[in-house]
């Protein structure tokens, strides 16, 4: 039972970004959406072309994480990611102690990186 509880987890951390993707790419898809996106990144101090970077790492980290491969350092990238956002996207923007505990959730994760339903536990 407990193994499938981590599994959740981990689930839930991959949906937490997939699901801001899906949100941001709708918002970008309409005219003007994409450059809107790099103004709102400007007035945060972020020159443009953090944005497709922005989108590529939430996409590629929410996927493995989703996928359970290459989970350690999935949940590495995606817990510096985060602190990211705290540090330049910062508060209100940003809800702070939810980042922090998301954040603390993808430590944990890296730091017990195989368990049950992932493609890294198919390598053993």
């Amino acid at each position: 039972m407990n193994k499938y509880v981590a599994v959740l987890g981990r689930l839930l951390l991959a949906f937490l970004f997939l699901a801001q993707m899906f949100v941001l790419i709708k918002a970008i898809s309409n005219p003007g959406g994409y450059e809107g996106y790099q103004a709102w990144l400007g007035a945060h101090g972020l020159p443009g072309v953090f944005a497709p970077l922005i989108i590529l790492i939430q996409l590629i980290g929410g996927a493995f994480l989703l996928l359970g491969f290459k989970t350690k350092v999935a949940a590495i990238v995606m817990a510096v990611y985060t602190v990211f956002l705290i540090v330049f996207i910062g508060a209100p923007d940003v809800p702070l102690l939810q980042y922090l505990a998301i954040t603390g959730g993808l430590l944990v994760l890296a730091a017990n990186p195989i368990m049950a339903c992932s493609l890294d536990n198919l390598k053993k």
